[in-house]
């Protein structure tokens, strides 16, 4: 390292070690690894037992993901869409994220019926457990009850998306939630995160190993924000090395907003 230059006074020795100082800084950083595919992290609304933990997580991280919500009973004994989740999804819309419909009862379709209609099961609500024969416009305003409670308690819409409870999707369903103005996510075959999965048949490290092995560019990743009938729950145990893992392999993280599917619903006015 040059020495600096004798009595320009203790300014220039003072400029001179700032400068070192940067050179040094700038010589032991390591290069910035160009990104060699990307990850789509999903979250669907659960018991909310994990729901911190994985806030916490993507903060670390600095990585935006994509919320589907639905109002699920929680570990507090309420909703997961109730006031008391407020200071939640504030926080999380203003960090950036993204956010779709699961319909606001969890309403699994059980089959298509003549003339477009859905017979459809709720797992929360009034009529939970009930088979219900529905219309496509019933079954939208159903996805359209998540909007307007997302709205009343963050103050902004939910994006043009939306995920059947389990995934189960039949003709005339899809066909509903088309018509409604959301478009279908499902998640890649590697992205079954498995945390729905007895955890005695399926630890943790497995479940691990298959995302990390599996994984590849593009592919979306589902898990849940709790889930209550794993005795071991997978996010604190999985969430934080699987993203690492994925880091290190040179994976980055954005939300569905990006996806090629789903980007084009994101051009100027197409938004809900």
């Amino acid at each position: 390292m040059k020495q600096c230059l004798s009595m320009k006074q203790l300014r220039g020795l003072s400029l001179c070690a700032i400068l070192a100082t940067g050179q040094a800084v700038a010589q032991s950083a390591p290069p910035v690894a160009a990104c060699k595919g990307k990850i789509y992290l999903t979250f669907d609304t659960g018991s909310q037992s994990q729901a911190e933990l994985i806030e916490q997580t993507l903060q670390r991280h600095h990585i935006k993901a994509t919320f589907f919500l639905a109002n699920e009973k929680t570990i507090h004994g309420d909703y997961s869409l109730d006031p008391g989740w407020q200071p939640l999804w504030k926080r999380l819309a203003q960090e950036g994220h993204a956010f779709g419909t699961h319909t606001f009862d969890h309403v699994y379709v059980v089959r298509d019926l003549p003339g477009g209609k859905i017979e459809v099961r709720p797992q929360f609500g009034a009529q939970a457990g009930k088979k219900l024969q529905w219309t496509p416009a019933q079954y939208c305003q159903e996805m359209k009850q998540v909007d307007q409670r997302f709205f009343e308690l963050t103050g902004r819409k939910l994006d043009p998306l939306w995920r059947a409870p389990g995934g189960r999707l039949t003709p005339n369903l899809l066909k509903a939630g088309q018509a409604c103005g959301y478009a279908h996510v499902a998640w890649a075959p590697a992205g079954f995160s498995g945390d729905e999965l007895p955890s005695d048949k399926f630890p943790n490290a497995e479940l691990l190993k298959k995302a990390l092995d599996g994984l590849k560019d593009g592919d979306i990743f589902l898990a849940h924000m709790g889930i209550w009938s794993r005795q071991d729950p997978w996010a604190p145990a999985v969430l934080e090395p699987l993203i690492s893992g994925l880091e290190q392999k040179g994976f980055c993280f954005a939300t569905l907003r990006e996806h090629p599917a789903y980007q084009h619903l994101f051009v100027a006015g197409k938004e809900h």
